[in-house]
């Protein structure tokens, strides 16, 4: 059976086989991405404007479409210096290595070997034979061996291994798109809650003005104490609440601290008093794009092609290994090496065929099969979860969108509302209760509203990143360029030749002082402030 399949697999190669291994038979499957049948358009549509010709492709620098220059400088600085991200890219300058190492094994082994000694013998002991005590020995020889491919085992092996290596590209891609939207998110959040803490400020004095107003009331008994018990609680539990966002606020800026690679105690950013973002049109393109704009997917499609060739190798164990060999060098007493009849050379060739193991090839080759359809689910998977991503983002931007002018009429309303009440309770009509009442709807719906907007930001940025954040398969590198260094080449070992689309520090070291400073604290609208309350809420 097994001379049946070495038979069938040699007619297959065919007759063009030589002993030097020129010709090579490839064990592998022939390899095609899987065709997915994918809708037309997007179901979900979100409520952006109608973008021009040269808007219809998302930049890289995505985040420049929210008009923020801080939030510039931050992703500029984070997408130079983050740890993560560096180390994510010396994951792909490991992979180019092992490359090199895999391709070497196609190209002949030299080597020298040198050796001497000087060896004193007892001279009782038995059967001498008038033999020598001492003698000394000198020798000096080269070895080469090499391997040939007949077939493709050790090619598919470097095949492998440049789809690993694109692999690994892909996901430094898909780790610095995730950390930069981690910051945009973060950023957002932030500037969320300083639009909270400045409505929280304005809650906070509009409240004491209300406390005065209280006291002036009861000492005129006008109104009854416990109209100034309920003034004062609504006083102390804002001031309580406005504590809680200072702190949220303080955990989101150390976290941006540590994205961008300093220590969160040199870290700050000037507070601004309004969530003031560019709402940006994100061209969504079609479906069918997205299999070349994610990252992620693009991984998980090159690790199904290194599936592919790990199946050409468990079927080339099935078949004779051959290895050819050959030394020669000299050998004398002494240094006396000049001498033709001290030389001496060796020269073979070993072939190694598989008869019986146990099953072992066959379970790999099985193992291998298996392996393969895995990588193919989960390839499916990816694009199917790409494909829920985007919807996702949609559905989010446009309903989010619609909630938050629904909430904008909705402040408007209760500012209205909050002033009338405060001023039939100053001119004795009203009461108190009915104040406390408005106050809370307002400060509800003020905070509530900018938490939707701050979402909306947000899911802007959830739908860029489902998007590919402007990331192209044809930025990953090619099978060729993840070659770290060619086979004659000893110098620039410490950091290869850079590859486009991955960018690796040359000088990690210049990372070490986590105490920069931090970036511009002069972001945009830190002079502006909220719109005045409307007047005749307090007199």
């Amino acid at each position: 059976m097994l001379l049946q399949s070495f038979r069938r697999a040699t007619l297959v190669c065919g007759s063009a086989l030589s002993l030097l291994g020129l010709s090579a038979c490839d064990m592998a499957p022939t390899y095609k991405t899987p065709t997915f049948v994918v809708p037309s358009s997007w179901h979900g549509q979100a409520p952006f404007a109608v973008a021009t010709p040269a808007d219809n492709v998302l930049p890289t620098d995505w985040w420049s479409l929210f008009h923020d220059p801080l939030l510039n400088e931050l992703e500029a600085r984070a997408t130079q210096d983050n740890g993560d991200l560096q180390a994510a890219a010396e994951r792909f300058m490991q992979a180019r290595a092992l490359v090199v190492e895999a391709r070497a094994d196609l190209l002949p082994h030299i080597s020298m070997e040198a050796g001497g000694s000087d060896n004193k013998q007892s001279a009782d002991r038995l059967f001498r034979n008038g033999a020598t005590l001492t003698q000394t020995s000198e020798e000096y020889r080269g070895l080469a061996s090499w391997e040939p491919d007949f077939w493709s085992s050790i090619r598919n092996r470097v095949r492998e291994e440049k789809q690993f290596a694109q692999q690994r590209a892909a996901d430094f891609a898909m780790a610095r798109l995730s950390m930069q939207a981690e910051l945009a998110r973060d950023y957002i959040e932030l500037r969320g809650y300083d639009a909270q803490d400045a409505i929280y400020k304005q809650s906070i004095e509009y409240y004491q003005r209300a406390v005065k107003i209280t006291e002036n009331q009861l000492e005129n008994q006008a109104v009854p104490r416990l109209d100034l018990a309920r003034a004062q609680a609504q006083l102390y539990t804002t001031q309580a609440a406005q504590l809680d966002i200072e702190a949220a606020r303080q955990v989101t800026e150390h976290a941006i601290a540590v994205l961008t690679n300093t220590s969160p105690s040199s870290f700050h950013i000037a507070q601004i008093q309004t969530l003031n973002f560019n709402q940006p049109h994100i061209p969504t393109g079609i479906p069918s794009e997205i299999l070349q704009r994610r990252p992620d997917v693009a991984s998980a499609e090159r690790k199904m092609a290194q599936a592919n060739r790990e199946i050409g190798i468990a079927r080339a164990a099935f078949y004779p290994h051959i290895s050819l060999n050959f030394g020669g060098g000299f050998e004398g007493n002494g240094f006396d090496l000049a001498n033709l009849a001290n030389s001496l050379w060796t020269y073979g060739a070993s072939l190694d065929m598989p008869i019986y193991d146990g099953g072992l090839r066959r379970a790999e080759l099985q193992r291998s099969w298996s392996s393969y359809r895995e990588t193919r689910d989960e390839y499916r998977m990816t694009v199917l979860s790409a494909f829920r991503d985007v919807e996702d983002g949609l559905s989010r931007t446009s309903r989010l969108e619609r909630e938050n002018k629904a909430l904008q009429n909705a402040v408007i309303a209760n500012l209205q509302t909050q002033a009338m009440t405060m001023t039939l309770y100053q001119g004795g009509v009203g009461t108190y209760l009915e104040a406390i009442f408005s106050q809370e709807n307002t400060l509800q719906s003020r905070i509530h509203q900018v938490e939707i907007a701050t979402h909306l930001y947000q899911a802007d940025v959830d739908l860029i990143r489902s998007l590919g954040g402007g990331w192209d398969i044809k930025l990953m590198p090619t099978m060729d360029q993840t070659l770290s260094i060619t086979p004659l080449q000893y110098d620039n070992l410490h950091h290869p030749k850079p590859v486009p689309g991955v960018d690796a520090s040359e000088h990690p070291e210049q990372f070490e002082n986590l105490s920069s400073p931090a970036p511009s604290t002069a972001p945009l609208g830190a002079n502006k402030t909220l719109a005045p309350l409307p007047t005749g809420m307090l007199k």
